[in-house]
């Protein structure tokens, strides 16, 4: 079959998935008021791929089947380079605020899949097979993926897979004839709702006795014990020109609970070995995903500039302090495109014959970004100040007495008309102040782990792989 198209791609969620949201089950979640909109958002990606075929999809080398890059293991840099294309013109559908479209997982397991080696350590041959083989079906499905490789919060003071009476953190608790029983939970799997199929893989490094922690695997989202429970919905109702965020792309995020969950045995990658649970996210994980996160990123920072930009310009507010803001925004925009640019331009084998950017310029990012984006908010609401409040609804506009006041007292500068100003601060409003906005920017201050976290893995890094000689070349010994 290979790429999907958006209503076959909406046929597939209609089934016995078992999904909470405020305490009712969601029998269809296509058709649920809180989750339909950000359904044929995602539907939406399925179509821009065939649209844009020539940008986004490629042959399978194996199969010759149309498939989306993203599932394409890259071989070379001329690979990386046409994911890039594809990846921005998927992040600029929704200006880079859909995180975890599906091309995220899909880059993950393309690299996994390219990598089978490490997965086939230890004698794990088959769980590595079973990986290459769930790559295959994915790119021959066009599937949907989700993860969740967050352990639950339980007791700080002690290691997470031990809290709990070592029963909350997901963990293997038997076996049948036809595989393995999964108890326990994960978060947090943003995507849930609307995905095919839950990809279980490494997260936080296991100590090496923590065998029945050291899972990888993937199972339909209708499995059996599959109970996704979600967050408040942050989804508006009515006109996209209200809610031009909340009202398509409220992603949703969902703790997943594992309750007796049986895996088939062609299903599972890891059983039980902690040393390639924590070696497969060492070696080269970030170096890939962080392509796709980061080119997501660069779109939703060029996006936040030409807002702020917009704002400025239909109220004439441009003055010293305003334009410091905007270059603020530019810059941050421009770190990020020049970090990939320099990532992609030192691209190498990491192994096995499969390329990814160079992991430097994205150590250096990757702690910047989460500080970064909720400045971005800063400075949009502080441009904004009141306006971001004084916007009239669209049936307000449509109301043929309250329209000719509208026109006169919310008209911005010049020939600005007030449908035009309303429109920016409703959209600037919506990025950065709505409950959708917040969320947003918990999301991009935590799921690539805290700015705090990262830049200690930063050093961490740069003492070990670094040849730090020029001070001593510089500042002569001590008499």
């Amino acid at each position: 079959m290979a790429a999907r198209t958006g209503a076959a791609y909406l046929a597939g969620l209609r089934d016995s998935r078992e999904v909470w949201l405020n305490g009712v089950r969601v029998t269809d979640v296509t058709a649920h008021p809180s989750l339909a909109a950000a359904a044929r958002s995602i539907a939406g990606l399925y179509d821009l791929q065939l649209e844009a075929g020539g940008v986004c999809l490629a042959a399978d080398p194996v199969t010759g089947e149309l498939v989306n890059i993203s599932l394409i293991t890259p071989r070379s840099r001329f690979d990386l380079h046409r994911r890039h294309v594809a990846l921005e013109r998927l992040a600029r559908y929704s200006a880079g605020l859909l995180g975890r479209s599906p091309d995220y997982v899909n880059v993950t397991l393309a690299g996994f899949a390219g990598q089978r080696q490490l997965w086939a350590a230890n004698g794990n041959e088959q769980g590595a097979a079973n990986l290459v083989a769930f790559h295959r079906e994915v790119q021959s499905r066009d599937l949907a993926l989700t993860h969740a490789i967050i352990h639950p919060v339980v007791d700080r003071a002690m290691p997470e897979h031990l809290a709990g009476g070592g029963e909350v953190v997901l963990h293997k608790a038997g076996e049948t004839a036809d595989g393995i029983i999964v108890r326990g939970a994960r978060a947090l799997a943003t995507l849930a709702p609307f995905a095919d199929e839950m990809f279980v893989y490494p997260g936080q490094p296991l100590p090496k006795d923590a065998t029945s922690y050291a899972l990888a695997f993937s199972i339909p989202m209708s499995t059996p014990g599959l109970r996704i429970l979600c967050r408040d919905s942050f989804a508006a109702a009515g006109s996209i020109s209200d809610h031009p965020f909340s009202g398509r792309f409220d992603e949703q995020d969902a703790v997943v609970i594992f309750d007796d969950v049986v895996v088939p045995r062609h299903r599972v990658f890891l059983d039980g070995e902690p040393e390639i649970y924590n070696k497969v996210m060492a070696s080269g994980w970030a170096a890939n995903i962080m392509q796709q996160t980061s080119i997501r990123a660069q779109v939703k920072l060029q996006f936040a500039y030409e807002l702020a930009t917009r704002m400025v310009q239909v109220v004439n507010g441009g003055n010293p302090a305003t334009n410091e803001m905007l270059g603020e925004l530019w810059s941050y925009h421009e770190l990020t495109r020049a970090a990939v640019v320099a990532a992609e331009a030192e691209a190498r084998d990491y192994g096995d014959g499969v390329w990814f950017p160079d992991e430097r310029p994205f150590r250096a990012l990757r702690p910047a970004l989460p500080r970064w984006f909720p400045r971005v908010n800063e400075i949009i609401t502080l441009l904004g100040s009141h306006n971001l409040l004084a916007t009239p609804h669209s049936a307000e506009l449509a109301h043929p007495d309250l329209r000719p006041l509208i026109d006169r007292y919310y008209q911005g500068a010049g020939n600005v008309s007030a449908a035009e100003r309303i429109r920016v601060f409703r959209a600037a409003w919506d990025f950065s102040g709505t409950g959708m906005a917040g969320r947003n920017e918990l999301y991009e201050r935590f799921y690539l782990a805290s700015a705090a976290r990262m830049y200690q893995v930063a050093h961490a890094s740069a003492q070990r792989d670094g040849n730090w000689d020029l001070f001593d070349s510089v500042i002569p010994p001590a008499s």
